[in-house]
C-alpha cells in the first residue's frame, strides 16, 4: 500500500513542480560551475544506488573539507545553495527515485557507504531491509543538523554523537513502520519546513521515539 501512495505521490509532484524545474535549472547552469545535478552513491534496501540532488556544492566537495558531512556556513556551498539547502528544493529531484523504486516517500535517510558504517552491526542489518525515504524521522529531528556540527572534531562529533542517535531513531521507525506513520512522518516534514519547531515532534510522539542524549536535547529545543 505504501508503494501505491509513493507513485502516486511522486508522479503528482513531478507534475506540479514541473513548472519550476526549468528556472532552477537555469540557475544552476549558469552559476557556480555549471552543473545541474549531483549523483552520490547511497546505501539502500540491500544495495546501493544513485541518489539525485540538485548541485548545490563544489563538485569535489566529498575529496575536500569535512568530506560527505556538510556544516554550517560551509565553504564548499554555491552561491544559491544555501537557499536551496535550507528549502530542500536540493532534494527535489530525488522525487525520481521514489518514483523508481529506490526510495520511499518515508523511510531512514540513505546515507553514503561512510556514513552508514559509524552505525553499528545490528543498526545496518535494520537499515538494510527497510527502504530509504527522502524524508523520516531522522531527516525531521535532525533537520538543522549542520548547526550541531560546528567548531572542531566535525568526524567525531558526527560519528560519536549524530549517529548513534540517528540510527535509534532509524531503527524505531522501521519497527513501527505503518502507513500511518507514512502519513505522520509527512505531515511534520512539511510542518517542520514552514516553522522550523523540532519540539513538535517530540512532544507528538513522546514516550515513543527514543529521546535525545543530553549534549543534543538543547538542538532540539528540548
Amino acid at each position: 500500500m505504501i508503494r501505491f501512495f509513493d507513485i502516486v505521490f511522486s508522479s503528482l509532484a513531478i507534475i506540479i513542480i514541473a513548472p519550476i524545474l526549468l528556472p532552477i535549472m537555469i540557475l544552476l547552469k549558469f552559476t557556480g560551475e555549471g552543473e545541474i545535478f549531483y549523483f552520490q552513491t547511497r546505501v539502500g534496501v540491500n544495495k546501493t544506488f544513485e541518489l539525485i540532488k540538485f548541485a548545490t556544492m563544489l563538485k569535489n566537495s566529498p575529496n575536500m573539507g569535512t568530506g560527505s558531512i556538510t556544516i554550517k556556513d560551509d565553504p564548499r556551498i554555491l552561491p544559491f545553495g544555501r537557499f536551496f539547502r535550507k528549502t530542500k528544493i536540493n532534494e527535489l529531484p530525488q522525487i525520481i527515485n521514489v518514483l523508481l523504486g529506490d526510495m520511499s516517500l518515508v523511510g531512514p535517510r540513505p546515507l553514503t557507504k561512510e556514513n552508514f558504517n559509524f552505525y553499528s552491526y545490528d543498526v545496518k542489518k535494520i537499515l538494510k531491509s527497510t527502504k530509504p525515504g527522502l524524508s523520516g524521522i531522522g531527516s525531521i529531528v535532525f533537520r538543522n543538523e549542520e548547526e550541531i556540527l560546528q567548531g572542531k572534531n566535525i568526524q567525531e562529533k558526527y560519528k560519536e554523537l549524530i549517529s548513534p542517535y540517528k540510527g535509534d531513531l532509524e531503527v524505531w521507525f522501521s519497527k513501527n513502520l505503518s502507513l500511518r506513520l507514512y502519513f505522520e512522518i509527512i505531515f511534520f516534514t512539511i510542518y517542520i519546513i514552514i516553522f522550523n519547531k523540532h519540539s513538535v515532534v517530540f512532544s507528538y510522539f513522546q514516550n515513543k521515539i527514543p529521546e535525545p542524549p543530553d549534549e543534543l536535547r538543547k538542538f532540539f529545543n528540548k
